[in-house]
């Protein structure tokens, strides 16, 4: 009797055999024998990483770049057949190169007198003590091995940090949660880690938000050519390349519209890269320190966006709103934007273009954009998240007629 061939990576990572089977660690083409052992097909390669697969900073790091591609574009496909909707043709996902990652929330424990710090094992608690990494920006994961030794010389037993790294402008900037200087000593190992490494900023929260320790310059990250500032926590596209990878396909779409609305805009990733030559943008956000920092930046570096607080939830923009803009781009949270998707799918607006790190939420929205009239004109999945299971894409509407 023969084996049974795997022919997909499911959602969240397994190797699928026809028969409905399920197999961690597989890649298609590979071969399930009767015994139980796996025989390697074409696209299942050795892991460049020592720690994969128990770090769950990682899932498909066994799978050649052809499987991976088409299994970032595969998620968005499969999401869009579950409504109902015939994708368009597409080109392969654009994958992000390694270590490129520029944002990441690392965990650090406290074991006896060492400590651990790394991502946490997939679907556990345990941290794996992480001492290579392919994925992080060589910047931050430069910083990984300091962080370790300067929480070690804590000398508290029950230390528990959440670390996160993000790469601005001016260098790394790194928040310790869940750690606090209570003494002269501890406040100078604080400044004379963040001055020996170079830290763009340090912040520490101990339960009451975050509060800057070290920040020479002020710290900003540069979005279209527009240097804003970077609030502690503020959301940014995980790595350069995938931002610039949606930001072109929003610019490519919305060619030649004089106003577009940018929906959920954060710091303005999509407004400052579609504010170019007559284009105005209107940028909307609920987050207030994101939607400051977009405004002072539009304003301090002359560009044409009006930054607008609001929360879309409660109060989505309306369709006379909408009906003013010859375009619309939203990239909302995972959850989706359905009460916004309602007020658009009733508007008259030629274009839009929906941004999502959901392929499941972005199909139900995509549905009713349809049913309100428009149909679905090109679609690109984005794999920012190389060798995970997270998968992006940006998608155009057309108002039909």
């Amino acid at each position: 009797m023969s084996g049974s061939r795997i022919i997909r990576i499911a959602a969240k990572g397994e190797g699928q055999t026809a028969d409905g089977r399920y197999v961690a660690l597989a890649a298609p083409g590979d071969v399930v024998e009767t015994d139980g052992t796996l025989t390697r097909g074409p696209d299942h390669v050795d892991p460049p990483c020592r720690h994969f697969p128990a770090c769950g900073g990682c899932q498909l790091q066994h799978l050649s770049d052809r499987a991976l591609e088409e299994y970032v574009f595969g998620r968005v496909e499969g999401a869009a057949l579950g409504q109902g909707i015939d994708p368009p043709p597409a080109e392969p996902a654009h994958l992000s190169p390694a270590n490129s990652r520029r944002r990441a929330t690392l965990h650090a424990q406290a074991i006896g007198k060492r400590v651990v710090l790394g991502f946490r094992e997939q679907g556990s608690h345990k941290i794996v003590d992480m001492r290579e990494c392919h994925v992080l920006a060589p910047e931050l994961f430069a910083v990984v091995a300091p962080i370790r030794r300067l929480l070690e010389g804590w000398g508290e037993r029950k230390l528990v940090v959440d670390v996160e790294m993000t790469l601005a402008d001016q260098g790394v900037a790194l928040g310790l949660n869940g750690l606090s200087a209570d003494n002269l000593a501890r406040t100078e190992a604080l400044l004379d880690f963040a001055r020996d490494h170079d830290l763009a900023r340090l912040t520490l929260d101990s339960g009451f938000g975050p509060e800057s320790t070290w920040e020479p310059d002020p710290v900003t990250v540069t979005l279209g050519e527009t240097p804003v500032s970077l609030p502690p926590g503020a959301f940014l596209q995980a790595t350069r390349d995938g931002e610039a990878a949606l930001t072109a396909a929003a610019r490519e779409w919305l060619a030649g519209s004089a106003t577009i609305a940018d929906l959920f805009a954060g710091l303005g990733t999509f407004a400052f890269a579609l504010a170019e030559g007559q284009t105005k943008v209107l940028a909307v956000e609920a987050a207030r320190d994101a939607h400051l920092a977009c405004q002072a930046a539009a304003r301090a570096n002359g560009r044409q966006v009006h930054a607008l607080h609001r929360d879309l939830f409660r109060n989505p923009l309306r369709t006379d709103e909408l009906d003013r803009f010859a375009g619309v781009v939203l990239d909302p949270p995972r959850a989706g934007a359905k009460e916004q998707v309602g007020q658009i799918a009733a508007s008259k607006v030629p274009r839009v273009v929906y941004v999502s790190c959901n392929p499941a939420s972005w199909a139900k929205d995509a549905a009713s954009l349809i049913a309100g009239g428009y149909r679905l004109a090109a679609l690109r999945a984005v794999g920012q998240f190389r060798w995970t299971t997270h998968v992006e894409l940006a998608s155009l509407f057309v108002r039909a007629g």
